[in-house]
């Protein structure tokens, strides 16, 4: 596979805010051939990188882990040898572009803090100015889960002429309350971190704010997973006596178990705090949380009205982060914009990370769609209705029908 990662400088760069700094850097990658009318532009997700895949060159990248390898490669649903596929790290991040652990060249210093505050539509701005440097005029789709969700809807709605057929998976026109509360919390854990420092913490003789961020990041794996895939997962079981606990306990912590499901939290968040950075997490959730689609117009079908290509709009039954109904919304809106449009529900208890675990349910319908649209073979409409109790169809189980 052909793989080329790159930072670009695209020099001044004035964020939604109004604010400005000198020089924004883009790191990204790129795999396949660009013949002119097959690029496709994947979006990542809150803490992802433009490392989406290539498992074997884990020195290529910022982060080390080819985060969606299982979808994007030779023969995969996002096929190398058909499309130039490209993955942009977004503004505000900590894996190569410019965001708040970068050097300020005003003050020879890291931003912290004084960084511009950054939103969904500075990426997709971004992402324009980076394909314009590499000679993309025109992309066959953009695809992304989670918050790259929102990139994605945001490239409809500010390029609509760009682009032919969008997929945003996981995702919704804009967060729900109890996302936002939690979110909040979240930012607040790693503000009350004593080590925060106002988020000018990058000197030698300081520590970053790690309890704050490995709490922060032990919230999002709860809302990333499910009742069900929890309980399966690690159920009441107690951690194994070799099982070390990562923060301090309280005086009675020792008489009751430390739980399976606390020791996963605790590795998995400490493995975060050294791969990723505090600031970042704040930026980098804040525009997630105040993203809108229909910022600026009437409606969410005002907002997309523009785009006339494909839509493929995919859910799955156990995400409570982003729901099969905050899905189908979207999915009406697009039909409101008179796109061709399909809402593909899967029935999965994996909740939000289904997009990131079950290559096997997303990989046919989207290999489909980049190649027919919406009359792809894998690609089903689902019926969605308002009650939380309805019935969902088990798409997963009927991928090659129609």
């Amino acid at each position: 596979m052909n793989v080329d990662h790159d930072t670009v400088s695209l020099g001044e760069f004035e964020f939604d805010c109004g604010e400005t700094i000198p020089d924004l850097e883009i790191t990204y990658e790129a795999y396949g051939e660009f013949d002119g009318d097959n690029a496709v532009l994947v979006c990542h997700a809150l803490t992802g990188s433009a490392h989406v895949a290539g498992r074997d060159r884990v020195d290529s990248a910022d982060q080390a882990r080819a985060w969606w390898d299982d979808i994007v490669g030779p023969g995969k649903a996002i096929d190398t040898t058909e499309y130039y596929v490209v993955c942009a790290n977004v503004p505000g991040s900590c894996y190569g572009s410019t965001g708040p652990k970068s050097e300020n060249p005003e003050t020879g210093e890291p931003y912290g803090t004084d960084f511009p505050p950054v939103t969904v539509t500075d990426w997709t701005e971004a992402q324009r100015a980076l394909l314009d440097e590499l000679g993309i005029p025109h992309l066959h789709a953009v695809v992304g889960g989670s918050v790259g969700g929102m990139n994605v809807l945001e490239w409809a709605k500010r390029h609509p002429d760009h682009v032919d057929r969008i997929v945003p998976i996981a995702a919704a026109a804009r967060l729900d309350t109890q996302c936002l509360s939690l979110d909040a919390i979240a930012r607040r854990a790693i503000t009350t971190d004593p080590n925060w420092n106002q988020g000018h913490y990058y000197g030698e003789d300081q520590d970053p704010p790690s309890d704050g961020l490995a709490l922060a990041r032990q919230l999002g794996h709860v809302m990333y997973l499910s009742k069900a895939s929890m309980e399966r997962r690690f159920g009441r079981r107690a951690a194994g006596r070799d099982a070390v606990r990562t923060f301090p306990t309280d005086a009675a912590g020792a008489f009751f178990p430390y739980r399976d499901v606390e020791s996963y939290l605790d590795y998995n968040a400490e493995k975060f705090t050294e791969r990723f950075d505090a600031n970042s997490y704040l930026y980098l959730t804040r525009a997630m949380d105040n993203y809108d689609l229909a910022a600026g117009f009437e409606s969410d079908a005002n907002a997309l009205a523009a785009f006339d290509g494909d839509a493929l709009v995919m859910s799955f039954t156990a995400d409570w982060h982003f729901t099969t109904q905050q899905a189908e919304a979207l999915a009406d809106s697009l039909r409101e914009a008179e796109a061709n449009v399909a809402h593909h529900v899967i029935d999965s208890d994996h909740g939000h990370d289904a997009f990131l675990v079950e290559p096997d349910n997303v990989g046919p319908p989207l290999a489909d769609f980049l190649d027919a649209g919406v009359d792809g073979n894998a690609v089903t409409d689902s019926v969605v209705e308002d009650s939380q109790e309805s019935d969902f169809a088990p798409v997963h189980n009927s991928l090659f029908s129609r």
